[in-house]
């Protein structure tokens, strides 16, 4: 089997030195370079399963390396070395490309780890599951792309921001991402950051040694533990209290975690992937999100289509759900009717696929025989996407609370849609802020 080859640029023969034994040790080949100009050669003149260069060369810089490599070397990822606290320029790197960087002076521990690491990648990427088993289903053009940039995002290991909607697959989005990593073999932990009470949130992030508090009884592992050398899916990351997101940026800072309790640090190899259906923008300017930390983990973006962006793929969800849900009751599939279908692509689906999920739920269990007719799925009329579904008036038997419930339906997907941003959601409706305000109060929603 052939050896593996490195391609190590940097213009300190002791850095080069260091590098070269480093790997060698691990049974790899090397080739050095220190100039831009003898790089790009070596790079036109053989394949490199891996390139780790200096930020600063003579003539030119590492950047220019990471960009030439996305251009036209795509399999052969490139981690970047920087001076140490140079984060603004590691940062950039891994926003041109860079796979994942370095800094000086080199942790040996950490630069095999990122070794390893890297020359998984292709073999990961070659033995992950084939596109029939691709949980993310579709084929409407906001899927084949989210589906394109998951396939490139899952080489790197930046930190990725997975922005969508509730309800719109952000997990399963982290999770396919974790599948395709050259991390796929190791654990893949989530966390809902709601979920989770403030004064017991450090602890459960970074453990606890025995007798640090009450209730203490013996040494706990946190997430970031649980997770080391695999993934951490972070949900609903704009509910982190201030003082947990202090801890969470020196967490993702210095790549170590100290537990509740200890004198030492404790180093940790995690990919962080986060999400939340909030305008994390808004939450910075309003001053309820830290600044440094939202620079810090959202190095990429990513977006998940709503439902109602992608109408095509709704007969393909709903054969997958339907299927799902026969084989767990051990029963046929059943069909969805023509008319169903229609009421199904006409509604606007304010709760995306999970609330696609729970209406074809509730129709494989009510429905009679093996149809679902438009009336066995329980769908408001207010988000419907046409305006020829009239509401069933014989089904109302308070007028106060049916109106009430359309309002609730109407304020709750004008918040979803301007990502809960309470001034344009008012404006969507029409309203002043101050009457929006009202109506959240009056309708229990000011939470």
């Amino acid at each position: 089997m052939t050896q593996p080859t490195v391609l190590i640029i940097d213009d300190e023969p002791d850095i080069l030195e260091l590098l070269e034994l480093t790997l060698g040790r691990m049974s790899l080949q090397t080739r050095s370079a220190s100039t831009l100009r003898e790089a790009m050669t070596l790079l036109q003149s053989q394949h490199f399963d891996l390139c780790l260069t200096d930020m600063r060369l003579p003539d030119g810089d590492g950047m220019s390396i990471v960009r030439h490599i996305q251009q036209h070397f795509t399999s052969t990822p490139v981690a970047m070395i920087t001076a140490y606290g140079s984060l603004d320029t590691a940062i950039n790197a891994l926003k041109a490309g860079a796979f994942d960087f370095l800094t000086k002076p080199v942790d040996l521990t950490r630069l095999r780890e990122l070794v390893s690491t890297a020359l998984r990648l292709n073999t990961a990427q070659a033995d992950a599951d084939p596109r029939d088993r691709d949980p993310i289903l579709g084929i409407s053009p906001p899927i084949e792309r989210l589906r394109n940039q998951i396939s490139k995002l899952a080489r790197s290991q930046a930190p990725l921001y997975i922005s969508g909607e509730s309800g719109s697959g952000k997990e399963l989005v982290a999770r396919r991402i974790h599948a395709l990593s050259p991390r796929a073999e190791q654990a893949f932990v989530p966390v809902n950051c709601g979920a989770i009470p403030s004064e017991l949130m450090e602890s459960e992030f970074f453990g606890h040694r025995k007798g640090s508090f009450s209730g203490a009884v013996a040494d706990k592992p946190g997430l970031f533990q649980a997770a080391n050398h695999g993934t951490l899916f972070l949900d609903e990351v704009a509910d982190l209290p201030m003082a947990m997101q202090v801890k969470l940026l020196r967490a993702i800072q210095e790549k170590a975690i100290r537990a509740v309790g200890s004198q030492r640090e404790e180093a940790v190899d995690v990919r962080l992937l986060c999400a939340t259906h909030k305008d994390l923008a808004n939450e910075v300017a309003q001053g309820r999100f830290r600044q440094d930390l939202f620079y810090r983990i959202n190095v990429i973006e990513l977006q998940v289509p709503p439902l109602r962006a992608r109408r095509e793929d709704l007969p393909l969800l709903v054969q997958s759900i339907l299927g799902r849900l026969a084989e767990r009751a051990n029963q046929p599939v059943p069909e969805v009717t023509e008319a169903g279908m229609e009421r199904l692509l006409n509604y606007r689906f304010p709760g995306n696929v999970r609330e696609l999920e729970n209406a074809l739920e509730r129709a494989f269990t009510l429905c009679e025989g093996q149809q679902i007719d438009a009336h066995d799925l329980w769908l408001s009329a207010c988000p419907s996407a046409s305006q020829d579904d009239a509401p069933d008036f014989s089904q109302i038997d308070h007028l106060e609370d049916y109106l009430d419930n359309i309002e609730r339906q109407a304020i709750t997907q004008a918040l979803e849609e301007t990502r809960w941003n309470k001034t344009a959601a008012a404006k969507r409706l029409g309203l002043t802020f101050r009457s929006l305000r009202y109506r959240l109060k009056k309708l229990g929603l000011d939470d």
